[in-house]
């Protein structure tokens, strides 16, 4: 018989599907919105609608430049499973407030775990969305934020650490 999984666990779970329609050659990342316990939108890494991607063309720009993760965004052909999930549950008419983002990430090259954390441009459209919390899968488990203390301990819209990402 098999284990159920607690809820933050499916969640993740679902999110780490919704990652493998990721078009980014260097890390796969989903996103999944809830709200009242009901998914209400999904994201992944991915072209604007209609736009050439990094893996139908196959490259990145960002790597072919050996950009580390976490700068020179403006290089990317991608938008963030994120900013996707709050776009996409835009789209369908779908209020985001109060909600909790549950955000899974791997790396291409050889499937490990990412650390999922939201970028700061990331982070100022989960804070504008109204999102409250946010879910992320780590390497050792997952980790919790709460939008509220991200706001709160802002110390310039965001610190060191924030310099991670896809």
């Amino acid at each position: 018989m098999s284990k159920r999984p607690e809820k933050t666990e499916y969640y993740l779970n679902i999110a780490r599907e919704v990652s493998l329609r990721s078009t980014c050659l260097r890390r796969r990342f989903g996103a999944v919105i809830l709200k009242d316990d009901q998914i209400i939108s999904t994201g992944y890494v991915g072209a604007p609608r209609g736009a050439p991607n990094c893996l139908d063309i196959g490259k990145c720009p960002r790597e072919e430049a050996k950009i580390p993760a976490g700068e020179r965004y403006e290089l990317c052909r991608s938008v963030h499973a994120e900013a996707n999930a709050i776009i996409n549950a835009a789209r369908a008419g779908v209020s985001v407030l109060g909600g909790t983002l549950y955000l899974y990430g791997e790396n291409v090259k050889d499937g490990s775990i990412a650390e999922a954390r939201p970028c700061k441009m990331c982070k100022r459209m989960i804070i504008n969305a109204g999102i409250r919390q946010v879910v992320v899968k780590t390497p050792e488990g997952k980790k919790s934020y709460s939008i509220e203390e991200w706001v709160v301990n802002d110390k310039g819209l965001f610190g060191q650490e924030d310099l991670q990402g896809y």
